[in-house]
Protein backbone atom coordinates (compact mmCIF):
# COMPACT_ATOMS: atom_id res chain seq x y z
CA UNK A 1 0.00 0.00 0.00
CA UNK A 2 2.79 2.55 0.90
CA UNK A 3 4.24 1.68 -2.40
CA UNK A 4 1.48 2.84 -4.27
CA UNK A 5 1.24 5.85 -3.19
CA UNK A 6 5.10 6.79 -2.69
CA UNK A 7 4.64 9.23 -5.78
CA UNK A 8 2.86 11.38 -3.70
CA UNK A 9 4.75 11.49 -0.64
CA UNK A 10 7.14 14.55 -2.10
CA UNK A 11 4.14 17.07 -2.07
CA UNK A 12 4.04 16.21 1.41
CA UNK A 13 7.40 16.97 2.86
CA UNK A 14 7.95 20.02 5.32
CA UNK A 15 11.14 22.20 4.66
CA UNK A 16 11.47 24.33 7.55
CA UNK A 17 14.33 26.35 5.18
CA UNK A 18 12.23 27.04 2.28
CA UNK A 19 11.22 29.83 1.01
CA UNK A 20 7.13 30.70 1.65
CA UNK A 21 6.36 32.78 -1.12
CA UNK A 22 1.90 32.55 -0.01
CA UNK A 23 -0.22 31.90 2.97
CA UNK A 24 -1.87 29.12 4.23
CA UNK A 25 -4.71 29.61 2.58
CA UNK A 26 -2.97 28.83 -1.02
CA UNK A 27 -1.37 25.87 0.37
CA UNK A 28 -5.01 24.56 1.13
CA UNK A 29 -5.40 24.37 -2.99
CA UNK A 30 -1.63 23.74 -4.51
CA UNK A 31 -0.30 21.24 -1.72
CA UNK A 32 -3.25 19.02 0.00
CA UNK A 33 -5.93 19.47 -2.35
CA UNK A 34 -3.48 18.95 -5.00
CA UNK A 35 -2.73 15.37 -3.08
CA UNK A 36 -6.03 14.57 -2.20
CA UNK A 37 -7.21 14.41 -5.73
CA UNK A 38 -4.14 12.05 -6.65
CA UNK A 39 -4.18 10.24 -4.03
CA UNK A 40 -8.39 9.63 -4.80
CA UNK A 41 -6.91 9.10 -8.36
CA UNK A 42 -4.37 6.36 -7.17
CA UNK A 43 -7.13 4.65 -5.08
CA UNK A 44 -9.69 4.55 -8.02
CA UNK A 45 -7.25 2.98 -10.69
CA UNK A 46 -5.41 0.52 -8.39
CA UNK A 47 -7.17 -3.31 -8.58
CA UNK A 48 -5.80 -4.41 -5.20
CA UNK A 49 -7.77 -2.71 -3.06
CA UNK A 50 -11.31 -3.42 -4.66
CA UNK A 51 -10.37 -6.11 -7.29
CA UNK A 52 -12.35 -5.92 -10.65
CA UNK A 53 -14.06 -3.10 -11.48
CA UNK A 54 -17.60 -4.40 -12.40
CA UNK A 55 -18.80 -8.27 -11.93
CA UNK A 56 -21.66 -9.26 -14.25
CA UNK A 57 -23.64 -12.10 -13.83
CA UNK A 58 -25.73 -13.17 -17.17
CA UNK A 59 -26.90 -16.63 -18.75
CA UNK A 60 -24.90 -18.01 -21.72
CA UNK A 61 -22.59 -14.80 -22.47
CA UNK A 62 -19.14 -15.59 -21.30
CA UNK A 63 -18.28 -13.60 -18.34
CA UNK A 64 -15.26 -11.32 -19.56
CA UNK A 65 -17.20 -10.23 -22.61
CA UNK A 66 -20.28 -9.27 -20.76
CA UNK A 67 -18.39 -7.56 -17.89
CA UNK A 68 -16.25 -5.77 -20.57
CA UNK A 69 -19.18 -4.52 -22.21
CA UNK A 70 -21.10 -2.98 -19.88
CA UNK A 71 -18.26 -1.41 -18.32
CA UNK A 72 -17.53 0.28 -21.38
CA UNK A 73 -21.16 1.23 -22.42
CA UNK A 74 -23.91 2.93 -19.80
CA UNK A 75 -24.97 0.67 -17.42
CA UNK A 76 -28.98 2.07 -16.01
CA UNK A 77 -31.00 2.07 -12.52
CA UNK A 78 -35.17 1.88 -13.02
CA UNK A 79 -36.10 4.78 -11.40
CA UNK A 80 -39.30 3.80 -10.01
CA UNK A 81 -37.45 1.32 -7.91
CA UNK A 82 -35.87 3.80 -6.21
CA UNK A 83 -37.90 4.25 -3.25
CA UNK A 84 -37.76 3.08 0.84
CA UNK A 85 -40.85 1.91 0.36
CA UNK A 86 -40.20 -0.87 -2.34
CA UNK A 87 -37.46 -2.06 -0.12
CA UNK A 88 -38.82 -2.58 3.11
CA UNK A 89 -42.05 -4.37 1.52
CA UNK A 90 -39.68 -6.82 0.28
CA UNK A 91 -40.42 -5.98 -3.74
CA UNK A 92 -36.76 -5.22 -4.01
CA UNK A 93 -33.78 -5.88 -2.87
CA UNK A 94 -31.51 -3.07 -4.22
CA UNK A 95 -32.57 0.52 -4.92
CA UNK A 96 -33.42 1.02 -8.63
CA UNK A 97 -33.00 -2.68 -9.58
CA UNK A 98 -36.54 -4.54 -10.11
CA UNK A 99 -38.56 -5.62 -13.60
CA UNK A 100 -39.11 -2.36 -15.99
CA UNK A 101 -40.82 -1.69 -19.02
CA UNK A 102 -38.61 -0.22 -22.10
CA UNK A 103 -41.64 1.62 -23.17
CA UNK A 104 -42.70 3.49 -20.37
CA UNK A 105 -40.07 3.27 -17.37
CA UNK A 106 -37.60 5.79 -16.90
CA UNK A 107 -34.05 5.16 -16.51
CA UNK A 108 -31.66 6.54 -14.76
CA UNK A 109 -28.08 5.79 -16.95
CA UNK A 110 -24.75 5.45 -15.23
CA UNK A 111 -21.37 6.36 -17.31
CA UNK A 112 -19.72 8.63 -15.03
CA UNK A 113 -17.52 5.37 -13.19
CA UNK A 114 -15.61 5.16 -16.63
CA UNK A 115 -14.15 9.05 -16.33
CA UNK A 116 -13.47 9.33 -13.07
CA UNK A 117 -9.59 8.62 -12.59
CA UNK A 118 -9.38 10.81 -15.19
CA UNK A 119 -11.47 13.99 -13.98
CA UNK A 120 -9.82 13.64 -10.44
CA UNK A 121 -6.20 14.00 -12.14
CA UNK A 122 -7.34 17.10 -14.68
CA UNK A 123 -8.75 18.56 -11.02
CA UNK A 124 -5.40 17.70 -9.29
CA UNK A 125 -3.23 19.77 -12.04
CA UNK A 126 -6.29 22.59 -12.12
CA UNK A 127 -5.57 23.28 -8.17
CA UNK A 128 -1.78 23.16 -8.85
CA UNK A 129 -1.83 26.13 -11.83
CA UNK A 130 -2.25 29.01 -9.85
CA UNK A 131 0.47 28.20 -7.83
CA UNK A 132 2.70 27.39 -10.78
CA UNK A 133 1.37 30.76 -12.41
CA UNK A 134 2.69 32.39 -9.20
CA UNK A 135 5.93 30.77 -9.02
CA UNK A 136 5.93 31.97 -12.61
CA UNK A 137 5.29 35.79 -11.55
CA UNK A 138 6.92 36.14 -8.70
CA UNK A 139 9.78 35.09 -10.74
CA UNK A 140 11.80 34.21 -7.12
CA UNK A 141 12.92 37.20 -5.80
CA UNK A 142 11.83 36.36 -2.17
CA UNK A 143 14.13 33.22 -2.51
CA UNK A 144 17.29 35.55 -3.63
CA UNK A 145 17.13 37.84 -0.92
CA UNK A 146 16.14 35.51 1.71
CA UNK A 147 19.04 33.12 1.28
CA UNK A 148 21.60 36.27 0.98
CA UNK A 149 20.01 37.21 4.82
CA UNK A 150 20.28 33.81 5.90
CA UNK A 151 24.28 33.60 5.20
CA UNK A 152 24.41 36.98 6.38
CA UNK A 153 22.88 35.94 9.73
CA UNK A 154 25.11 33.37 10.47
CA UNK A 155 27.92 35.37 10.16
CA UNK A 156 28.06 36.85 13.79
CA UNK A 157 28.97 33.45 15.20
CA UNK A 158 32.40 33.77 13.11
CA UNK A 159 34.95 36.06 13.28
CA UNK A 160 37.63 37.14 10.48
CA UNK A 161 37.68 33.83 8.10
CA UNK A 162 34.74 32.58 6.19
CA UNK A 163 32.97 28.59 6.76
CA UNK A 164 31.76 26.12 4.23
CA UNK A 165 29.80 23.29 5.17
CA UNK A 166 28.85 21.08 2.34
CA UNK A 167 27.14 23.19 0.13
CA UNK A 168 26.89 26.39 2.49
CA UNK A 169 29.02 28.86 2.49
CA UNK A 170 29.27 31.20 5.65
CA UNK A 171 30.79 34.61 4.77
CA UNK A 172 33.01 36.14 6.74
CA UNK A 173 32.96 39.91 8.53
CA UNK A 174 34.68 41.44 5.44
CA UNK A 175 32.69 39.93 2.90
CA UNK A 176 29.37 40.77 4.62
CA UNK A 177 30.57 44.07 4.93
CA UNK A 178 29.75 44.36 1.08
CA UNK A 179 27.21 42.00 0.91
CA UNK A 180 24.76 43.41 3.01
CA UNK A 181 25.57 46.87 0.60
CA UNK A 182 24.47 44.83 -2.49
CA UNK A 183 21.54 43.14 -0.83
CA UNK A 184 19.94 46.41 0.69
CA UNK A 185 20.48 48.40 -2.74
CA UNK A 186 18.84 45.15 -4.46
CA UNK A 187 15.83 45.10 -1.90
CA UNK A 188 15.28 49.07 -2.57
CA UNK A 189 15.39 48.20 -6.40
CA UNK A 190 13.22 45.35 -6.31
CA UNK A 191 10.35 47.35 -4.56
CA UNK A 192 11.14 50.21 -6.69
CA UNK A 193 10.98 48.14 -9.91
CA UNK A 194 8.68 45.68 -9.48
CA UNK A 195 5.19 47.36 -8.74
CA UNK A 196 3.04 44.77 -9.92
CA UNK A 197 4.12 42.24 -7.50
CA UNK A 198 1.32 42.71 -5.44
CA UNK A 199 -1.63 42.52 -7.80
CA UNK A 200 0.02 39.30 -9.00
CA UNK A 201 -0.31 37.53 -5.66
CA UNK A 202 -4.03 38.90 -5.49
CA UNK A 203 -4.68 37.69 -8.76
CA UNK A 204 -3.39 34.68 -8.48
CA UNK A 205 -5.40 34.21 -5.28
CA UNK A 206 -8.45 35.07 -6.80
CA UNK A 207 -7.84 32.77 -9.40
CA UNK A 208 -8.02 30.19 -6.56
CA UNK A 209 -11.24 31.09 -5.62
CA UNK A 210 -11.97 31.13 -9.82
CA UNK A 211 -10.91 27.32 -9.96
CA UNK A 212 -12.37 26.52 -7.24
CA UNK A 213 -16.09 27.33 -8.05
CA UNK A 214 -15.46 26.02 -11.98
CA UNK A 215 -14.57 22.92 -10.39
CA UNK A 216 -17.70 22.51 -7.86
CA UNK A 217 -19.63 23.33 -10.66
CA UNK A 218 -18.19 20.62 -13.10
CA UNK A 219 -18.49 18.13 -10.25
CA UNK A 220 -22.13 18.43 -9.95
CA UNK A 221 -22.46 18.37 -13.73
CA UNK A 222 -20.43 15.10 -14.00
CA UNK A 223 -22.08 13.21 -11.04
CA UNK A 224 -25.78 14.03 -12.88
CA UNK A 225 -26.61 17.63 -11.10
CA UNK A 226 -26.65 15.52 -7.58
CA UNK A 227 -23.38 16.61 -6.13
CA UNK A 228 -24.13 20.20 -4.68
CA UNK A 229 -26.28 18.40 -2.07
CA UNK A 230 -25.08 15.26 -1.65
CA UNK A 231 -23.16 16.06 1.95
CA UNK A 232 -26.51 17.48 3.29
CA UNK A 233 -28.21 14.22 2.06
CA UNK A 234 -25.78 11.72 3.19
CA UNK A 235 -25.68 13.73 6.53
CA UNK A 236 -29.64 13.86 7.03
CA UNK A 237 -30.70 10.69 5.65
CA UNK A 238 -27.29 7.81 5.99
CA UNK A 239 -28.23 6.33 9.29
CA UNK A 240 -32.22 6.66 8.92
CA UNK A 241 -33.43 4.75 5.98
CA UNK A 242 -31.85 1.95 3.49
CA UNK A 243 -32.19 4.27 0.58
CA UNK A 244 -29.70 7.20 0.92
CA UNK A 245 -28.09 9.84 -1.49
CA UNK A 246 -24.79 7.65 -2.07
CA UNK A 247 -27.05 4.26 -3.17
CA UNK A 248 -28.84 6.97 -5.82
CA UNK A 249 -25.87 8.27 -7.29
CA UNK A 250 -23.80 5.95 -7.01
CA UNK A 251 -25.73 2.49 -7.37
CA UNK A 252 -23.88 -0.80 -6.19
CA UNK A 253 -25.70 -2.71 -8.26
CA UNK A 254 -27.08 -1.93 -11.61
CA UNK A 255 -28.64 -3.17 -15.23
CA UNK A 256 -27.41 -3.98 -18.50
CA UNK A 257 -28.81 -5.52 -21.64
CA UNK A 258 -26.66 -7.02 -23.47
CA UNK A 259 -27.57 -8.05 -27.54
CA UNK A 260 -26.30 -10.88 -29.96
CA UNK A 261 -27.23 -13.20 -32.38
CA UNK A 262 -27.77 -16.74 -31.94
CA UNK A 263 -27.13 -19.65 -33.60
CA UNK A 264 -30.12 -19.36 -36.16
CA UNK A 265 -29.22 -15.40 -36.64
CA UNK A 266 -31.84 -13.84 -34.64
CA UNK A 267 -30.95 -11.59 -32.24
CA UNK A 268 -31.24 -12.41 -28.36
CA UNK A 269 -31.55 -9.90 -25.76
CA UNK A 270 -29.54 -10.61 -22.41
CA UNK A 271 -30.87 -8.80 -19.32
CA UNK A 272 -27.68 -8.92 -16.86
CA UNK A 273 -27.30 -7.79 -13.37
CA UNK A 274 -23.73 -5.99 -12.45
CA UNK A 275 -22.05 -5.81 -8.97
CA UNK A 276 -20.32 -2.09 -9.20
CA UNK A 277 -16.99 -2.49 -6.73
CA UNK A 278 -15.65 0.52 -7.87
CA UNK A 279 -18.63 2.53 -6.59
CA UNK A 280 -17.74 1.14 -3.20
CA UNK A 281 -14.33 4.32 -3.32
CA UNK A 282 -16.42 6.40 -5.47
CA UNK A 283 -19.17 7.08 -3.37
CA UNK A 284 -16.36 7.74 -0.20
CA UNK A 285 -14.25 9.80 -2.63
CA UNK A 286 -16.75 12.15 -3.20
CA UNK A 287 -18.78 12.59 0.12
CA UNK A 288 -15.31 13.22 1.57
CA UNK A 289 -14.57 15.81 -1.63
CA UNK A 290 -17.85 17.55 -1.29
CA UNK A 291 -17.21 18.40 2.98
CA UNK A 292 -13.80 19.34 1.70
CA UNK A 293 -14.47 21.80 -0.84
CA UNK A 294 -16.97 23.17 1.19
CA UNK A 295 -14.27 24.03 3.88
CA UNK A 296 -12.06 24.90 1.18
CA UNK A 297 -14.58 27.63 0.24
CA UNK A 298 -15.11 29.19 3.34
CA UNK A 299 -11.43 29.56 4.12
CA UNK A 300 -10.75 30.86 0.55
CA UNK A 301 -13.15 33.38 0.74
CA UNK A 302 -11.66 34.60 4.36
CA UNK A 303 -8.73 34.72 2.84
CA UNK A 304 -9.66 36.99 0.71
CA UNK A 305 -11.55 39.20 3.40
CA UNK A 306 -8.18 39.37 5.07
CA UNK A 307 -6.31 40.05 1.94
CA UNK A 308 -8.76 43.06 1.35
CA UNK A 309 -7.66 43.96 4.97
CA UNK A 310 -4.41 44.53 4.01
CA UNK A 311 -5.34 46.50 0.96
CA UNK A 312 -6.97 48.71 3.04
CA UNK A 313 -5.00 49.48 6.28
CA UNK A 314 -1.62 48.65 5.29
CA UNK A 315 -0.33 52.24 5.82
CA UNK A 316 -1.32 51.58 9.27
CA UNK A 317 1.28 51.15 11.75
CA UNK A 318 -0.63 49.12 14.25
CA UNK A 319 -2.31 47.18 11.51
CA UNK A 320 1.36 46.05 9.94
CA UNK A 321 2.98 45.32 13.41
CA UNK A 322 0.14 42.95 14.09
CA UNK A 323 0.23 41.52 10.52
CA UNK A 324 4.40 41.25 10.81
CA UNK A 325 3.99 39.48 13.95
CA UNK A 326 0.99 37.04 12.72
CA UNK A 327 3.68 36.48 9.73
CA UNK A 328 6.26 35.37 12.58
CA UNK A 329 6.31 36.69 16.15
CA UNK A 330 8.85 38.93 17.05
CA UNK A 331 9.82 42.43 18.51
CA UNK A 332 9.94 45.18 16.12
CA UNK A 333 11.27 49.33 16.04
CA UNK A 334 7.93 51.09 15.49
CA UNK A 335 9.63 54.23 14.35
CA UNK A 336 11.53 52.59 11.81
CA UNK A 337 8.49 50.69 10.80
CA UNK A 338 6.40 53.49 10.26
CA UNK A 339 9.47 55.20 8.14
CA UNK A 340 9.42 51.90 5.93
CA UNK A 341 4.96 51.88 5.76
CA UNK A 342 4.83 55.67 4.84
CA UNK A 343 6.67 55.17 1.54
CA UNK A 344 5.37 51.83 0.39
CA UNK A 345 2.86 50.67 -1.54
CA UNK A 346 1.02 47.76 -1.66
CA UNK A 347 3.54 45.63 -3.49
CA UNK A 348 6.24 46.49 -0.93
CA UNK A 349 4.21 46.11 1.87
CA UNK A 350 3.28 42.59 1.01
CA UNK A 351 7.32 42.24 0.13
CA UNK A 352 8.21 43.23 3.75
CA UNK A 353 5.52 40.68 4.76
CA UNK A 354 7.07 37.73 3.04
CA UNK A 355 10.65 38.69 4.16
CA UNK A 356 9.22 38.81 7.63
CA UNK A 357 7.46 35.37 7.28
CA UNK A 358 11.37 33.84 6.03
CA UNK A 359 14.00 35.70 7.92
CA UNK A 360 14.06 35.67 12.22
CA UNK A 361 13.62 37.89 14.51
CA UNK A 362 17.41 39.13 14.21
CA UNK A 363 17.76 39.59 10.59
CA UNK A 364 14.54 41.20 10.01
CA UNK A 365 15.64 44.36 12.42
CA UNK A 366 18.55 44.55 10.54
CA UNK A 367 16.13 44.90 6.84
CA UNK A 368 14.04 46.97 8.32
CA UNK A 369 16.71 48.81 10.38
CA UNK A 370 18.83 49.43 7.07
CA UNK A 371 16.05 49.65 4.94
CA UNK A 372 14.64 52.92 7.23
CA UNK A 373 17.66 54.47 6.29
CA UNK A 374 16.77 54.24 2.66
CA UNK A 375 12.75 56.01 3.58
CA UNK A 376 13.90 58.31 6.62
CA UNK A 377 10.99 60.32 8.08
CA UNK A 378 13.01 63.45 7.71
CA UNK A 379 13.87 64.08 4.19
CA UNK A 380 16.18 67.06 5.14
CA UNK A 381 18.71 64.42 7.12
CA UNK A 382 17.99 61.89 4.33
CA UNK A 383 21.09 58.87 4.86
CA UNK A 384 22.74 58.67 1.95
CA UNK A 385 25.88 56.67 3.38
CA UNK A 386 25.21 53.57 1.32
CA UNK A 387 25.42 55.56 -2.31
CA UNK A 388 28.66 57.13 -1.41
CA UNK A 389 30.20 53.92 0.41
CA UNK A 390 28.99 52.43 -3.09
CA UNK A 391 30.97 55.41 -4.97
CA UNK A 392 33.83 55.57 -3.00
CA UNK A 393 34.71 51.82 -4.17
CA UNK A 394 35.28 53.04 -7.63
CA UNK A 395 37.74 55.78 -6.80
CA UNK A 396 41.07 56.30 -7.55
CA UNK A 397 43.10 54.15 -5.19
CA UNK A 398 44.39 56.66 -2.57
CA UNK A 399 41.63 59.20 -2.99
CA UNK A 400 39.40 59.78 0.03
CA UNK A 401 35.83 60.82 -1.35
CA UNK A 402 33.38 62.80 0.25
CA UNK A 403 33.71 60.79 3.67
CA UNK A 404 37.23 59.85 4.60
CA UNK A 405 36.71 58.41 7.51
CA UNK A 406 34.11 55.82 6.45
CA UNK A 407 36.03 53.03 5.59
CA UNK A 408 35.74 52.36 9.73
CA UNK A 409 32.12 52.20 9.45
CA UNK A 410 30.88 48.58 10.30
CA UNK A 411 27.86 48.26 7.65
CA UNK A 412 26.24 45.52 9.19
CA UNK A 413 25.76 46.73 12.89
CA UNK A 414 26.87 50.57 12.72
CA UNK A 415 23.94 52.74 12.73
CA UNK A 416 22.64 53.96 9.58
CA UNK A 417 19.11 56.06 10.71
CA UNK A 418 19.61 59.64 12.56
CA UNK A 419 19.94 59.14 16.05
CA UNK A 420 16.58 59.50 18.09
CA UNK A 421 16.56 63.35 18.80
CA UNK A 422 20.06 63.95 18.03
CA UNK A 423 19.88 64.55 14.42
CA UNK A 424 22.24 61.65 12.55
CA UNK A 425 25.46 60.60 13.63
CA UNK A 426 27.81 58.00 12.63
CA UNK A 427 30.50 56.27 14.40
CA UNK A 428 33.80 56.43 13.76
CA UNK A 429 36.99 56.08 15.55
CA UNK A 430 39.01 58.61 16.92
CA UNK A 431 42.13 56.60 17.44
CA UNK A 432 43.11 53.29 17.03
CA UNK A 433 41.71 52.56 20.46
CA UNK A 434 39.58 55.25 21.28
CA UNK A 435 36.01 55.85 19.68
CA UNK A 436 33.88 59.31 18.61
CA UNK A 437 31.09 60.47 16.94
CA UNK A 438 31.31 62.53 13.42
CA UNK A 439 28.52 64.56 12.77
CA UNK A 440 26.84 64.00 9.18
Amino acid sequence: MLGTFSSVKQYLKFDISRVVIDNIVFKLHYRWTFVLLLVATLLITSRQYIGEHIQCISDNVVAPVINTFCFFTPTFTVVRHLNNTALDSGSIFQPGIGPYNREEDVIKRHAYYQWVPFVLFRQALCFYLPHALWKKLEGGRVKALVYGLRMVGLTKYLKNDSMRIGKLNIPSMAEVEDRVINIRRTMIDRMRLNQSWGAHLVFAELLNLLNLCLQIYWTNRFLGREFLTLGVKVLRERWVDKMDALDVVFPKVTKCTFYKYGSAGSLQEHDTLCVMALNIMNEKIYTILWFWYSFLLVVTVLGLLWRLFTLIFYHNVTFTKCALYWAKPGKMDESDLKSIIEKCNFSNWMFLFFLRTNLSEFLFQKVIYHLASEFPNDPIHDNDINDYRARERELPSGSTGKYPLLGGLDTVDAPLLHHRGAGPVLATPKSPTDGATLPI
